[in-house]
């Protein structure tokens, strides 16, 4: 039976059932990030310090990126203009550059994802800490610093994702090499490939590109994470 010949009562229970699910889910991560939290506060680690930690994780782990597609790029280009060696090792040699630039594809994605988490959770207890204020000096000082950290913030998640979004489509044509490579072993399939190299150099230059913007947003940012944490606050009483 498919789903639309099922029972509405069993469709709303089982649509109900997902929802319960979902929010369970939900309600699970949410208390495990905020145990997660309390815990890295207990030891002197606030919230600022880890979004600032995972930028720059973050950062690093995009300069680690853009290295291994440059050597790809490198390899493939021996690969492709070099007469010497057997079409096997030559085909060997890109499924590990292949295989080496998803690895580090994955680590990107979740390193973003963990900016997003931790900042958001960071957003979300300084916005309410603001009512806490009786200061008012104190509240409007405050309350611009966030405005100022969630613009560059939300410039740099921009980037990032910018520069991930551009991965796939690099990683899927160079992707299609490899598995061309793989199934024509011979001279005919090497000479194709000559053909695709100028195509895939310009992707994998634009997607260096990407992750350089991405690089300076996120050293930017934590400059700036960093400059308000040193920012002595206004005196009590003084209006700004």
């Amino acid at each position: 039976m498919s789903k639309y010949n099922q029972p509405r009562s069993l469709l709303s229970i089982r649509g109900l059932t997902e929802r319960s699910v979902k929010l369970f889910s939900h309600f699970v991560t949410y208390k495990f990030q905020h145990v997660y939290y309390r815990t890295k506060e207990s030891l002197g680690q606030h919230k600022r310090d880890l979004v600032v930690m995972r930028v720059e994780d973050a950062s690093n782990s995009l300069e680690e990126t853009k290295v291994q597609f440059l050597d790809a790029l490198e390899r493939f280009k021996a690969v492709v203009h070099v007469a010497s060696g057997s079409l096997e090792d030559k085909y060997r040699l890109l499924k590990q550059q292949y295989d080496f630039c998803a690895m580090r594809s994955e680590l990107v994605a979740s390193k973003i994802q963990a900016i997003e988490e931790v900042s958001d959770a960071l957003f979300k207890e300084w916005d309410a800490e603001l009512n806490e204020y009786t200061n008012r000096s104190l509240r409007a000082q405050s309350r611009q610093q966030m405005k100022l950290s969630k613009q560059h913030y939300m410039r740099l998640i921009k980037a990032m994702h910018k520069a991930e979004k551009k991965i796939q489509p690099v990683l899927g044509a160079f992707r299609d090499q490899v598995l061309f490579l793989k199934h024509n072993l011979n001279a005919n399939a090497i000479a194709a490939l000559q053909h695709e190299f100028s195509e895939i150099a310009f992707d994998i230059t634009q997607l260096i590109q990407a992750m350089e913007q991405s690089i300076a947003e996120a050293n930017h940012f934590v400059h700036v994470l960093v400059e308000q944490k040193n920012v002595p606050a206004l005196p009590p009483g003084v209006q700004k």
